[in-house]
């Protein structure tokens, strides 16, 4: 029992975007940490992945990596994450999205092999497991922990998350594409009543129909389902790369103007939820 925390690791989509023009809000993929009480649970593999593994090094990680897909941005963390290399570490990796009779340990030796990267998968020394499950079922990866899941609309298909733990909920909703006039029933439900929403809000809604079919949303899409759904509190998430600093300052005025209390996702932004 205890708190629940979340951590920003990374909270750009598609690709890195290091430099100047983004070091406050940060360049690295999806990749968030959720402490529920001492229980450590990651969220996607993207390249924030790699700062929270030397973190981590502190540690000896016993962890629950969940992942929405396994497009690059938000799994080529995974050779980089330093606690792989250590025997004491454990690591639970789960995925939802793949199709019958593809495995998510596939997609990762994939991902490993040569020519892509030199060593292969026996080059992890962690103890880890691969666990392959279905969107839409319900998951308890440790006691007091329930996961929920959903399919959301993306290419290949992604999962969306609701976390809960000691009375608090979570949801994690990122590459999923709204239908304009509409509102996503499984991204209500993932969110309904939740302390936090954390969503994806790649484009505004000038820019979304030159990417219609690009499997992504805007910000103005998170205001609505939060409202529809109860959420407490927004964040928005999985940041266009060439959205620049001063233009996610400009969204984050316009946003907290309309939904007080909304935040734009930085790395490094750690926010806390005591149990009621």
């Amino acid at each position: 029992m205890g708190e629940m925390l979340i951590r920003f690791w990374g909270v750009r989509g598609s690709v890195a975007s290091p430099g100047l023009a983004t070091a406050r809000y940060g360049g690295n993929t999806a990749c968030i940490e959720v402490r529920c009480g001492d229980r450590l649970i990651i969220l996607d593999a993207g390249s924030g992945l790699r700062p929270l593994g030397l973190a981590l090094l502190q540690e000896t990680v016993d962890a629950d990596l969940f992942l929405t897909h396994c497009h690059l941005d938000h799994i080529w963390g995974l050779p980089f994450f330093k606690p792989c290399y250590a025997p004491q570490t454990k690591l639970r990796i789960w995925a939802g999205h793949l199709p019958p009779g593809v495995h998510i340990r596939d997609m990762v030796k994939r991902l490993m092999d040569e020519p892509l990267f030199p060593g292969g998968l026996d080059l992890f020394k962690a103890q880890i497991e691969f666990r392959d499950f279905r969107c839409g079922e319900t998951l308890q990866p440790q006691p007091g922990i329930t996961l929920k899941t959903a399919l959301l609309n993306h290419p290949n298909r992604a999962t969306g998350y609701r976390i809960e733990h000691s009375g608090r909920a979570i949801a994690y909703v990122t590459d999923t594409e709204h239908v304009p006039g509409t509102l996503d029933e499984n991204v209500l439900g993932l969110a309904r009543d939740a302390d936090l929403m954390i969503y994806d809000s790649t484009y505004s809604e000038e820019e979304y129909p030159a990417h219609a079919g690009r499997g992504h949303s805007t910000w103005q899409q998170g205001l609505r389902l939060a409202d529809a759904a109860g959420a407490k509190r927004l964040v928005l998430f999985h940041h266009h790369p060439a959205r620049d600093d001063a233009a996610l300052d400009a969204i984050a005025r316009e946003a907290q103007m309309l939904r007080p209390g909304t935040l734009v996702a930085a790395e490094g932004l750690t926010l806390k939820f005591p149990a009621p």
